[in-house]
């Protein structure tokens, strides 16, 4: 079709008259934005007249001058520097932001600096003897604040120089102490020395924990910038010197001279005080009790530092280096915490709870504590194995019921269990007394004459020891000789629970079961409550409450607490008081414990063994002193035949011997004198006894018969099942006098 087919030639767009129009607007290639890939390299010129045509012929080219080639170098060096400067300024500035975000982060975790105050120390009891010297302390050890100007010069100068050479020219921190202990420990691959200022000591010690950690190091930082604003260098020198902490459980320079010197910081040597600031590097293995020769090195090289910065002249150091200083055991050390446990008990009681340091003055004679200690422990090292005796308890303690000694136990260290206040167990014959004393407050006298004979109490029978019996026989003679079948009658007749009453009466606190066998000890008590119980005998009749705290006061001398005398209370009528201080001093004389008796005192008491030869008791008195022996075993296991008066009097003699030295004898109260001699039977029992040889030693005595087993007979008691056990003497001496 013509219509559809298509014309041959270009074809033209109608123009309407535009074309000149689009022409006049169209870019030149001078109007177009060059692009880099396409645009030509300029040249200059005088590059274009030196560069030659083609068709010229070459010419040698010029070597760059000289000029140009340090122009370049210059150039290339500058930008060096200026790269290196730049990023050393970009890096120091975020160097400088980390380290403020680092401030910001450790002080977000302290309390506010307005509202920080210097920390109280922890309240701690200084326990201090009748003679004013420290026995203990419990809490952690800090003596009293000790003002730096009462020091010796040398001993706060010592610190200085090994622990903070340039303290008093640094605002806190040394920068040059943290350098030099930074290469120091990269020489030694290590921790070998620290950069910590005495101010951050202090802040660490005062406020701090002892972690390892550099949220704790930036916070010891801060505060000790803030302690170096508020406090001047000689009142935080003085703060440090009373809060460091120099093992031992000590802190303070008061509290560490005292542990290790035995004396006042005010008062200590040069080569005392560079052996304390030596301690403060490592105080737990540099403690002079424990590691001595640690210790003194660490002193020597004090000295030397101390030389060094002119603090001291060389002579003063190599002559306390040749002398280096001793540690003291402090006195009473050992059973004397026994002391302090006891004390630590009462205190509540006496002075409510305690929130400052105070000071405790007991009625505990240094003395006599180590004479007991010494006693205890010495004859059970030597004995113990011979008789199974593992434990034993000691109280001393005056008529009027101050305590002058306790001994709880043989080791502290062992056991803290206090078998003088604690523990409770059977008397045995020992409880005797009070049966005897409720008799002759019924009307009987010591002359009164009872029937020593088997007896059966409702299936119960107990027997003597030797299993031997006397017939007629008066009441000395049967506590004297601690004949149980009349001590059983007697207190039948006088009734249980009258006798115990009156061991109630006489301070007894413990409970006490008042059937048939309590005649014989078999409700248990303390050690401290039947001594006490005693001292009643001793002083006419009074009733006493043993104690051992005379007065508490505060480190400043603020009294809390002082013991009152106590109201008069006669519980025992001065003619029964002198008829039982008779009737036990036989015991010694003539009795079971024969060898208690002390030259030149007039002596009274009773000995004491339970069931099975469990406990062995010994209590003596003498118008000056009360003393009670407790051994045995914690288990309750038996001992090895070991009676009352066997090794309890021999630790009892040995102890009142060392406590009674040069004190003048006085006799008992209400008492006859011991050179009077008794009449009736008695005198003749001791008369006779006179001419006999007892054995010198328990190992000596012939072994009586083991009491017959009752265990299947009624019992009162679980404990009551078989006579006392308390004549390894006296059944000896029976058999010798009697011929049975």
């Amino acid at each position: 079709m013509a219509w559809g087919r298509k014309k041959s030639g270009a074809r033209k767009e109608p123009q309407f008259g535009l074309g000149a129009s689009l022409a006049a607007i169209r870019l030149s290639p001078e109007d177009r934005i060059p692009s880099p890939m396409s645009t030509p390299k300029k040249t200059s010129a005088k590059r274009k007249q030196e560069e030659p045509d083609d068709d010229d012929p070459p010419r040698e080219r010029k070597p760059a001058s000289n000029v140009s080639n340090r122009r370049r170098s210059k150039s290339r060096g500058g930008a060096s520097l200026s790269r290196l400067l730049y990023w050393g300024v970009v890096c120091g500035l975020w160097a400088g932001i980390a380290v403020i975000g680092a401030v910001i982060w450790a002080g977000a975790h302290l309390p506010p600096i307005q509202s920080l105050e210097i920390p109280k120390r922890p309240p701690t009891i200084e326990i201090t003897g009748v003679d004013g010297s420290v026995l203990a302390q419990r809490g952690e050890m800090a003596g009293a604040n000790v003002a730096l100007k009462d020091l010796p010069p040398y001993l706060p100068k010592a610190f200085i120089a090994i622990e903070d050479r340039r303290f008093y020219s640094h605002f806190g921190i040394d920068p040059f102490g943290i350098l030099r202990a930074a290469v120091t420990n990269l020489l030694h691959r290590g921790v070998s020395q620290g950069g910590s200022t005495l101010t951050q000591q202090l802040a660490k010690n005062l406020f701090l924990t002892q972690e390892r950690t550099m949220l704790r190091k930036l916070q010891e930082v801060e505060l000790a910038l803030w302690l170096e604003r508020k406090y001047s260098k000689n009142e935080l020198l003085e703060l440090y010197l009373n809060r460091v902490y120099f093992g031992s459980g000590a802190y303070g320079v008061e509290a560490a001279a005292q542990r290790y010197f035995g004396k006042s910081a005010k008062n200590v040597t040069i080569g005392e005080a560079a052996m304390l600031a030596g301690l403060v590097k490592s105080p737990s293995r540099l403690a002079p009790n424990r590691n001595p020769e640690g210790a003194e090195a660490r002193a020597k090289t004090v000295l030397a530092a101390m030389a060094e910065a002119k603090f001291i002249t060389e002579a003063q150091a190599e002559a306390a280096s040749a002398h280096p200083a001793q540690s003291v055991k402090p006195a009473g050390a050992g059973t004397v915490n026994y002391v302090a446990d006891w004390i630590s008990e009462v205190l509540d009681d006496l002075v409510g709870q305690i929130e400052q340091s105070i000071v405790v003055e007991t009625t505990i004679d240094p003395k006599l504590q180590s004479a007991a200690e010494a006693a205890v422990i010495d004859e059970l090292a030597a004995k113990s194995l011979k008789f199974n005796v593992s434990q034993g308890a000691l109280v001393a303690m005056t008529p009027d019921g101050a305590v002058r000694a306790m001994v709880g136990g043989r080791n502290y260290a062992e056991s803290q269990f206090n078998r003088a206040v604690t523990a409770r167990r059977q008397p045995g014959s020992a409880f005797k007394p009070f049966v005897y004393l409720t008799a002759i407050e019924s009307g009987l006298t010591p002359e009164t004459v009872r029937l020593d004979a088997p007896l059966d109490v409702k299936g119960w029978k107990p027997e003597n020891y030797s299993h031997e019996y006397f017939g007629q026989v008066t009441l000395t003679q049967a506590l004297a000789m601690s004949l149980n079948t009349v001590a059983v009658r007697v207190g039948l007749e006088v009734g249980p629970k009258n006798v115990v009453r009156t061991a109630h009466r006489l301070g007894i606190s413990s409970k006490l079961e008042p059937n048939a066998s309590i005649a014989l000890g078999t409700s248990e008590v303390s050690v401290t409550e039947l001594v006490g119980a005693y001292a009643t005998f001793a002083n006419g009749g009074f009733v006493v409450s043993p104690h051992v705290v005379n007065r508490i006061k505060t480190l400043d001398g603020k009294l809390l607490y002082m013991r009152q005398p106590e109201q008069p209370n006669q519980v025992i009528e001065p003619r029964n008081v002198a008829m039982m201080n008779s009737m036990m001093e036989q015991t010694l004389i003539s009795g079971t414990a024969r060898k208690a008796e002390i030259q030149g005192w007039q002596a009274a008491g009773k000995t004491g063994t339970s069931q099975d030869f469990r406990d062995a008791w010994f209590i003596g008195y003498t118008s000056h002193l009360v003393a009670g022996v407790w051994l045995g075993n914690d288990d309750n296991s038996p001992t090895k035949k070991t009676t009352g008066g066997g090794l309890p009097v021999e630790v009892w003699s040995r102890f009142m011997r060392v406590a009674l030295q040069g004190v003048q004898p006085t006799p008992l109260p209400n008492a006859p004198s011991s050179n009077v001699q008794p009449s009736g039977p008695l005198a003749t029992l001791a008369q006779i006894a006179s001419q006999v040889t007892a054995p010198t030693s328990s190992a000596a005595m012939p072994s009586a018969p083991q009491p017959a087993n009752n265990s299947g007979r009624p019992s009162p008691t679980r404990a009551a099942v078989r006579p006392e056990a308390d004549a390894g003497l006296d059944g000896w001496l029976i058999q010798r006098l009697f011929g049975r």
